[in-house]
């Protein structure tokens, strides 16, 4: 890897002496192809990345005329016969449509003699338009069904988009929302399935995307107003109150949005509007919600005035008033249910019962699903116990009962039945049939088919009953809303300390009357809790062990967590004695398959991709199974997806990351087959790494970055002469995003562990820390890497990847030597390289030859020539896709350009010209993640702001650069060669100082920032 200095001053002979007695002519025999797996500046086909789901291929709009797309090129589908027959098939979503149902779509009442030939005849010709299609459309008994994949509809697009905006509604991410709901509202073009008859399918139908349709235009306004875009929304929300004058919660919107403007006289008369409009047409009072409005708008209550949350955009989330806590409105006890709450305090749950509240208040059947020790059962208790209720609520606790055909007896004797001599379910059904109550059936993962035929059976004939369940995975069954209980956080959404700390601390107290924690208890009790994953039932078992070790003793043993956290206390809502016991009750129970996997995956750091689960599941086991074993796992709550990036990452809590590794019967194994997959990884991104797919390859080893490090601190116990081939394989990596530090560390590692690696292998390895070492070295350590390491390992050269090493060696030395002004030694080694890089047909070594050659002709007094040889090997570059040469030349460019203003009258003006190929090198440098070379252009960049008249914004610029770069460890000195003017001279000491400090506050964007004005 060369040094960021491109043009300075300053001999070493010694180095160049070194390499030309080894230097091949461009005469020299070629080698035979290198095979693309072996070397790092192949050229690799590009693939489309990015984006949350690309295009399908065939596209399908049904929600407004029906349309038709394939490969972008829309189909001509003909008349309005073929329009609805295709629509009327995507109706039924995949399912047959018989022939009497489609000439029924298609024609009516004014069907044909012969409809159904007719039909046929119909179903052919959209088959020749769709072409490549055709065969998504298919004979199926005695009708036809259409099976084009979900994501290619419009309908199921708009869903997605709309349930992704209503996550982040819930998430708090209003602009976000916004984004996706607008994107949900724009796949409406008409009506939906504006081509078909108006059938009780086809009405049904279209009135329930209408109304989700609606309910998009709602969400869409409440994000608008959560986002702090009050007046837009008001004038929005004003057109969508006449549109739909019923529909009450757009005119609470409305309202709040106007005491938001500070209208509040319009917001009250708007009030006063909708009840007198409500009262003269439906003969009705306005909802709750709005009275409660009314309310707090008559109040001024403050809280109107925050649309910091997505649910302050809806008004029954506001607070509640003191109106609203009198007497009359308190919950009944829930001691009368027969299960008194627990004596510990409630803590870090006020958003899951807000929101349970809301979702039982609307749904039957709600499942509260999560890892074990979540919290889970005390959650429902908590909600029962502010839960007015006449009757129950029942709690029936299942943990207890081993057999399905027992859940009725359970229920039955919960909810205080005496003398069942029938069948329960009759007998439970006969008490609840006609009693409003809530039914809590608590943990229910062993006993799920049980439970969810149970639950059917109950709510279908006991129409006021409500069921709320707990388990580890949901049960399935139509109508089921699952909501998610995660571990409580750490640390705060302002980075303050979370609900996690405020449980431990307060559960600490409890056994430590009057401790409060000093600044290095909370720091270990920010690790203890971090160690347990916020998992409740593990930090109360961990403030039970203060009574005997301090918070950093616990952090210190928690390696051991199992034995050191001890049994849960008496009186706790868990069935389980231990922890262990918990984690035990998920696991243990697993189908072998899945069971055998799970245990397989606790070496993984970070989490892991589907790729990588399938990589390392143990032999004897259907690869093809891996998909369905992780989505058991992820059901059950053993294993979490974050389906927000792509790959989906699964992940493992560290509590069951050791329960597991425990349990493994083979650990060896298994970290060496996470290793092998390590290796694999590092293969595959090695190659991509000088290509055009460097981007997506060092975004992926980020990615992987914590397994990465694994299977290499593996490997060095293990295998040191593999981990050798990787830190070496990673060079560019570790350069290019700024972990010089840490590649340098793990190379002399691997260097003196790898005692018997191959000569290629020993030489990558020694050429990466030469490339290393010119950041953070200097040219005495350099040289002593060629003469001693470097051109000894690749001896005679005649293998493609020793030849590929050769000219990249050459590449990096004639770089050096530009940098430090030995023209000659550099114009040399260039034209090595060009040679091997023909041989080779290696477009990056040529490319990379070039530019330096080039750059040469700039510093021997030829600008002009060597401007336009930067600028020719630029476009070469980018037509070879190589986005770093590239960016070099452009920066080498800058350089020129301002050189040539500084030192002559003539030149003067060329600083715009500069900061533009400034601009260019940092979006090519950005778009290969190289975070390094990005301080190079920004350092350049500074000196061009100093000759551009702007002496502040440099000064600020520059006192950034040195920042940053010191926080990747780059030595900043060595991004200093080119600095002109001076700029300490620009300005007053105290003007500098400012802009100085100034700048050491610059993010990274706000740098950028600088050089777009």
């Amino acid at each position: 890897m060369p040094t960021l200095a491109i043009i300075g001053a300053g001999p070493n002979l010694g180095l160049a002496a070194a390499l030309r007695f080894g230097a091949e002519a461009p005469g020299t025999d070629r080698g035979t192809a290198l095979q693309p797996a072996t070397g790092p500046g192949m050229k690799q086909a590009g693939h489309p990345t990015g984006g949350s789901y690309t295009e399908p291929v065939l596209v399908v709009r049904v929600l407004g005329p029906t349309r038709v797309t394939s490969d972008g090129m829309a189909v001509d589908l003909g008349g309005p016969q073929s329009r609805r027959l295709l629509a009327r098939l995507v109706l039924a979503d995949g399912r047959p449509v018989t022939d009497d149902g489609l000439v029924e779509a298609v024609w009516g009442d004014e069907a044909p003699a012969r409809a159904v030939s007719s039909l046929q005849v119909y179903v052919s010709r959209l088959r020749r338009q769709l072409g490549a299609h055709r065969g998504l459309l298919e004979r199926s008994g005695s009708g036809y069904r259409f099976v084009v994949p979900p994501e290619s509809v419009d309908t199921v697009q708009f869903g997605r988009d709309l349930d992704l905006g209503r996550r982040f509604l819930a998430d708090n991410a209003a602009s976000e929302a916004l984004d996706a709901l607008t994107t949900a509202l724009a796949h409406w073009q008409g009506d939906a399935y504006a081509d078909l008859l108006d059938t009780a399918e086809v009405v049904a139908a279209r009135g329930h995307l209408t109304e989700l349709r609606e309910t998009a235009v709602e969400e869409q306004l409440a994000a608008r107003l959560a986002a702090g875009d009050a007046p837009k929304a008001v004038a929005e929300l004003e057109e969508a109150t006449r549109a739909a004058p019923y529909r009450e919660r757009r005119w609470a919107l409305l309202v709040l949005g106007l005491y938001r403007c500070g209208r509040q006289a319009d917001a009250l008369a708007v009030l006063r509007k909708v009840r007198a409009l409500l009262a003269d047409e439906l003969g009705v009072d306005p909802g709750p919600e709005l009275q409660r409005l009314e309310r707090l708008v008559l109040a001024q209550d403050p809280q109107l005035m925050f649309p910091t949350t997505s649910a302050d955009a809806s008004p029954r989330n506001l607070p509640m008033t003191s109106a609203d806590a009198s007497p009359r409105n308190l919950p009944t006890p829930f001691a009368r249910s027969g299960l008194g709450r627990p004596l510990s305090s409630f803590r870090g749950r006020d958003a899951e019962l807000g929101q349970l509240t809301r979702i039982l208040a609307e749904q039957r059947l709600v499942t509260l699903i999560g890892p074990a020790g979540v919290g889970k059962t005390r959650l429902a208790v908590e909600y029962a116990a502010a839960r007015p209720d006449g009757d129950g609520p029942w709690l029936v606790r299942l943990a207890d009962v081993r057999e399905p055909e027992v859940v009725a007896q359970a229920i039955a004797d919960a909810i205080g039945l005496a003398q069942v001599v029938h069948d329960p379910r009759l007998a439970l059904i006969g008490v609840l049939a006609h009693r409003p109550g809530l039914l809590i059936l608590d943990n229910c993962e062993h006993l799920v088919d049980a439970v969810a035929a149970l639950a059917i059976e109950l709510i279908t004939a006991c129409p006021r009953l409500r069921v709320l369940t707990t388990s580890r995975e949901p049960l399935r069954v139509d109508g089921e809303i699952t909501l998610a209980v995660e571990p409580l956080p750490v640390a705060a959404a302002d980075g303050s300390d979370g609900a996690a700390l405020s449980l431990l601390f307060d559960r600490i107290a409890t056994v430590r009357p009057g401790w409060t924690p000093s600044a290095a208890e909370r720091e270990h009790a920010r690790r203890v809790c971090t160690a347990l994953d916020g998992i409740p039932l593990a930090l109360e078992l961990a403030a039970a062990r203060t009574q005997l070790l301090g918070l950093g003793e616990i952090a210190q043993h928690l390696g051991d967590r199992f034995a050191l956290l001890g049994s849960v206390p008496r009186g706790s809502l868990t069935h389980h004695a231990t922890l262990d016991a918990a984690i035990a009750w998920s696991v243990e129970p697993l189908p072998a398959a899945d069971r055998a996997l799970l245990l397989r995956l606790w070496p993984f750091e970070g989490g892991f991709s589907l790729e990588a689960a399938t990589a390392v599941r143990p032999d004897g086991t259907r690869q093809a199974t891996t998909f369905e074993s992780l989505a058991s796992l992820v059901s059950r709550s053993v294993v979490s997806a974050d389906t927000t990036v792509t790959p989906t990452r699964y992940r493992l809590l560290e509590t069951i990351r050791a329960y597991c590794q425990a349990c493994d019967p083979e650990p060896a194994a298994t970290q060496e087959a996470h290793a092998h997959w390590v290796r694999d990884l590092v293969d595959r991104c090695a190659v991509q790494l000088y290509g055009v797919e460097a981007g997506p390859a060092i975004r992926t080893i980020l990615r992987e970055l914590p397994n990465l490090r694994a299977g290499i601190a593996h490997d060095l116990r293990h295998r040191p002469e593999m981990a050798l081939r990787m830190v070496g394989l990673l060079d560019w990596f570790w350069i290019r995003r700024g972990h010089v530090a840490e590649g340098k560390r793990l190379l002399d590692a691997a260097l003196r562990a790898a005692t018997d690696a191959s000569d290629t292998d020993r030489a990558r390895a020694h050429l990466a820390g030469m490339s290393i070492g010119f950041l953070i070295e200097d040219s005495v350590e350099a040289e002593r890497r060629c003469h001693e390491e470097i051109l000894p390992a690749l001896g005679d050269r005649a293998e493609p990847e020793q030849r590929l090493l050769y000219g990249m060696l050459h590449i990096y030395a004639a770089m050096w030597w530009l940098g430090i002004g030995d023209i000659d030694a550099s114009h040399d080694a260039a034209s090595t390289a060009i040679a091997i890089g023909t041989d080779l047909g290696d477009d990056w070594l040529t490319v990379s030859g070039r530019m330096i050659n080039a750059a040469t002709l700039i510093r021997r007094g030829q600008p002009e020539a060597g401007e336009a040889g930067l600028l020719q090997a630029a476009a070469q570059a980018l037509a070879a896709g190589l986005s770093w040469p590239a960016g070099w030349s452009e920066l080498a460019l800058a350089q020129s350009y301002l050189l040539r203003h500084q030192a002559s009258a003539e030149a003067q003006g060329r600083t715009a010209a500069a900061l533009d190929a400034l601009r260019r090198a940092h979006m090519r440098f950005q778009h290969e993640e190289d975070m390094t070379y990005m301080i190079a252009v920004l350092d350049t960049a500074a000196s061009a702001l100093a000759l551009a008249d702007r002496p502040h914004d440099a000064i600020r610029l520059r006192a950034a650069v040195q920042h940053h770069a010191r926080r990747l460890g780059v030595r900043p000195d060595l991004l200093s060669r080119f600095n002109a003017p001076q700029l300490d001279t620009l300005l007053t000491e105290r003007e500098r100082a400012s802009a100085e400090a100034d700048g050491t506050r610059m993010s990274w964007t706000d740098m950028v920032d600088l050089i777009k004005v």
